[in-house]
């Protein structure tokens, strides 16, 4: 399969897991989110990507060989954790971890819609 961007949403989503994760830094995939008071379960974990790469100064902040370990495995409160998932409704999102606290009351990080995707195959039957 091939799929394409159908449009860019860029929103802070709430999700939910059935079981809930051992690690707060690395969640997994949730089981299902919520976007804009819609709930959508998640069918299938198409893909997974993680970019751990620092950026900025916080790039400069560490030895060589500790940076190469860190954007291999990542490091606290750096990086992203990427998902793609089909809906149960066969709709196919993008969606995001971001591990950077998000101030001293949300240390956790926060989930986001990044796009919704199309199939290419499925654009060229119609």
């Amino acid at each position: 399969m091939s799929f394409v961007p159908l449009r860019f949403i860029g929103e802070r989503i709430h999700v939910e897991f059935d079981v809930p994760p051992i690690l707060d830094k690395k969640p997994g995939c949730p089981d299902r989110f919520v976007w804009r008071g819609q709930p959508f379960d998640i069918a299938a974990v198409l893909s997974e990507w993680h970019d751990y790469r620092r950026r900025g100064r916080v790039a400069q902040n560490m030895r060589d060989s500790h940076l190469r370990s860190a954007t291999r495995r990542g490091s606290w409160g750096v990086g992203r954790d990427f998902y793609r998932v089909r809906t149960h409704s066969g709709r196919i999102f993008d969606l995001y971890y971001d591990r950077a606290p998000d101030g001293a009351d949300q240390r956790k990080g926060s989930w986001y819609l990044f796009r919704e995707m199309t199939d290419t195959a499925l654009q060229q039957d119609t």
